[in-house]
């Protein structure tokens, strides 16, 4: 197994939805023992605590909750991650989904920096294409995809200088799309994986050919997971809970995987609330994903005599 410099960098974001307490997201995976699971398995650690955000002015907006923070988040988010790249592996600690508005960022300015494409793994029972104009909740954790393949209506946000491409995504897990996304994202190019799918064909077909995808193009990969990723019957410490997710086996197995390829070059944990948690419970089931896209086993897989 090959050793990385893990950074962890905590991002207590709480702006992207109304319903507050992912911002204790980052304490409850230190408290976990994510520090400790990696360096376990042979990876040096640094903890660069958590990001605060860019100065800002709050402003009531009569549709958008809280943009001025979020935008504020997004400019220090994307340093972050621009920064934690060029020293390591950067893993976010969650805080909400719009925090990924800076994470891909910040790594689609390092790609450019290295002359690399980047590819990203949205692992989500939601879509997150949403622009401020086509959301109905008014919540930006549902726009990070939509800001970063440049669709319009994110005035005030960084400007994103070359979205990223379609055929360089993959959404997988998804089971609760709104209609305007669904509408605009028939129009696209990015690799789309209901659970339907993922109950006709297995979880490792389609993540297979997009792993290839990134390999021939010799791309940095950006993994994005969403506890809602899994059924809440597994991890029910999320706002956003959608059943019929994927199971415990299935989300280790796509970990698993990731770790096989060697492609992973950061990772979102997000969305993670926990004044909904049971004792911890799902906070534990993110930092055993986290340890499986680093290495560790679930099964170590030994041949026996029977």
């Amino acid at each position: 197994m090959t050793h990385q410099a893990c950074i962890l960098i905590g991002a207590p974001v709480d702006s992207g939805k109304r319903r507050r307490g992912c911002l204790m997201g980052p304490d409850a995976y230190r408290t976990a023992g994510l520090a400790e699971a990696l360096s376990d398995l042979g990876h040096t650690l640094e903890d660069r605590g958590n990001v605060t955000p860019a100065p800002f002015a709050p402003k009531s907006h009569p549709k958008i909750h809280a943009r001025e923070e979020t935008i504020a988040w997004t400019t220090a988010l994307a340093e972050a991650s621009e920064a934690g790249l060029k020293d390591g592996l950067p893993i976010f600690l969650g805080g909400d989904h719009s925090l990924s508005l800076g994470t891909v960022l910040g790594a689609m300015r390092h790609a450019q920096t290295v002359n690399r494409p980047l590819f990203v793994l949205w692992l989500d029972a939601h879509s997150d294409f949403h622009t401020p104009e086509t959301t109905d909740s008014g919540n930006l954790h549902g726009t990070p995809l939509g800001y970063v393949t440049g669709r319009p209506d994110f005035d005030g946000f960084p400007d994103i200088q070359s979205p990223l491409p379609q055929d360089n995504i993959a959404i997988i897990g998804l089971r609760s799309v709104d209609s305007a996304e669904r509408a605009a994202l028939q129009e696209t190019t990015i690799q789309r994986v209901d659970m339907r799918e993922i109950d006709e064909t297995g979880i490792a077909k389609p993540l297979t050919a997009f792993l290839e995808r990134v390999t021939a193009a010799n791309g940095l990969l950006h993994v994005s997971l969403d506890v809602d990723f899994l059924d809440p019957s597994a991890a029910p410490a999320v706002g956003t809970t959608v059943p019929g997710g994927a199971t415990i086996r299935e989300g280790h197995l796509v970990m698993e995987m990731l770790h096989d390829s060697g492609l992973m070059t950061s990772l979102d944990l997000v969305e993670l609330n926990p004044y909904l948690d049971e004792r911890g419970r799902t906070a534990q089931v993110m930092v055993d994903l986290a340890a499986s896209a680093l290495g560790r086993r679930v099964f170590d897989r030994p041949t026996r005599a029977f």
